[in-house]
């Protein structure tokens, strides 16, 4: 018995230590048959500085995309905010700040939610362990469905974007906060060198990450739709009107899509 306990951790560690993402699947990172299970596996690897490296890797601009992220959601206090991939739970926190009637943030990474958890007097109403394709919820439960740095590491993009539809009251509206190319060859120039060769050396070493999350996010970006798609894709899964709206030279895009009144 002694024995097979001591297996299954050496075992365990091992599978910890071996990379979610490696050079291979890097090529074409949304084709991964497996996306989902590795999208997990790295998310619960860098939970616990999840936010540190953000802050540090953004030069703290992070926060300000979420703040105007709430402002062009237009919330109210009639409000019901879904956030989506909630991940630590920092963009909740920020719409908390906008006091709607309630939040609810889900996620499918377990280390994640734990760390969200752990920040007390956060205002959010409920945090839930829920995968975006296949969300827990009623049709109808929400005014406002929200995802930041979340849907281009969906399985199945429809899907995520329908299921955000779905859960919508009519003029419900979703805002999505994702990174996106800069539009100007100079600027994207010199982002894709900070993201691609400077940012994972730092943003790995800051987090002790094995699972190569920080060489997958940036080449999770570059192979991932444009503005003009992403809007694009919100319309086909029956949102009425979609709009984009580029931030810091277009490092980042706020997507508000709404719903049929």
């Amino acid at each position: 018995m002694i024995a097979a306990v001591i297996l299954l951790r050496v075992v365990s560690r091992e599978q910890q230590d071996q990379p979610a993402w490696t050079p291979d699947l890097l090529h074409a990172p949304h084709d991964a048959p497996d996306k989902a299970s590795r999208v997990r596996t790295m998310f619960n690897a860098i939970a616990p500085r999840y936010e540190l490296v953000n802050a540090l890797c953004s030069g703290g601009r992070d926060a300000a995309w979420r703040r105007r992220t709430i402002r062009l959601a237009g919330v109210t206090r009639d409000d019901d905010v879904l956030d989506i991939a909630t991940g630590t739970g920092d963009l909740a926190r920020a719409f908390a700040k906008a006091q709607p009637r309630s939040i609810v943030g889900t996620d499918f990474a377990h280390e994640m939610l734990s760390q969200a958890r752990l920040v007390t007097g956060g205002g959010v109403d409920r945090w839930c362990e829920a995968d975006a394709l296949r969300l827990p919820f009623r049709d109808q439960s929400f005014s406002i469905t929200s995802c930041a740095f979340g849907v281009r590491n969906f399985r199945d993009l429809d899907t995520g974007l329908a299921e955000m539809h779905r859960v919508l009251r009519p003029g419900g509206r979703a805002v999505i906060l994702e990174f996106t190319r800069p539009r100007n060859a100079i600027a994207r120039g010199f982002y894709e060198l900070y993201s691609n060769r400077l940012m994972p050396v730092f943003a790995s070493w800051v987090s002790g990450d094995k699972s190569g999350a920080y060489r997958y996010l940036p080449k999770s970006v570059v192979s991932f739709l444009d503005a003009a798609q992403m809007c694009e894709r919100l319309r086909g899964v029956g949102f009425t009107e979609a709009h984009a709206t580029p931030l810091t030279m277009g490092v980042v895009t706020v997507y508000v899509a709404t719903t049929t009144a």
